[in-house]
């Protein structure tokens, strides 16, 4: 089974996070595709935006190696973009996962942490001036819901971590899968195939 990793910290945005983990926790149904967890940098509780307490399942030092590393968004991306610590782990899992998922405002952890360069994202739309100063070397898409440069999918703000997730799920294990657990979450899923506006795909030789 494969395994995906959500990281947490104090105001990350609630559907940020929840979106994928719903997304892949129910994908197959009674034989589920995934397992996934959330990691935090310790194992104190996470105080979500509004207030909400999560308690993570790992931390940085104990977490399993996921296949899927998803990056949330919210207020407190603008705190740890500056934590060299945090930057590590990104750039750790980012390396090793074989899929990472930025959602809203996560992307500003991926800038930080130099992992943009070269490549085409969006964020939610008022993090977009942020992100063109911390990537500056990234070719942004105001407009996309989703944007796919093969190994890092990054998507708009808080509801498109829900279509971040669905369309890695389709690349992953199907598009009929992808079909099937959007229709089981009751999500209407207008933008399932590239269209260059509204999912962007991206390889080396620029933007299709």
């Amino acid at each position: 089974m494969k395994t995906v990793a959500i990281y947490i910290f104090d105001d990350v945005e609630v559907m940020d996070m929840a979106g994928p983990f719903e997304v892949f926790s129910v994908a197959g149904g009674n034989t589920p595709f995934y397992k996934v967890y959330t990691v935090a940098e310790s194992m104190r509780p996470i105080l979500a935006r509004n207030q909400l307490v999560i308690i993570p399942h790992y931390t940085f030092d104990n977490m399993p190696q996921p296949d899927i590393f998803v990056i949330p968004g919210g207020p407190g991306t603008r705190r740890e973009k500056h934590n060299p610590k945090v930057l590590d782990f990104v750039r750790k899992q980012s390396h090793s996962a074989t899929q990472v998922v930025s959602v809203c405002s996560g992307a500003l952890l991926l800038a930080k942490a130099g992992l943009l360069r070269g490549l085409h994202a969006t964020t939610h739309k008022l993090a977009l001036a942020e992100l063109a100063d911390d990537a500056p070397g990234c070719t942004l898409h105001p407009n996309a819901r989703v944007v796919d440069n093969g190994k890092f999918v990054v998507s708009a703000g808080i509801a498109m971590g829900i279509e971040a997730s669905l369309y890695t799920l389709a690349k992953q294990q199907g598009q009929a899968l992808a079909d099937a657990t959007a229709a089981y979450m009751e999500y209407d899923w207008p933008y399932r195939i590239p269209d260059g506006v509204q999912i962007v795909t991206a390889n080396e030789e620029g933007c299709k």
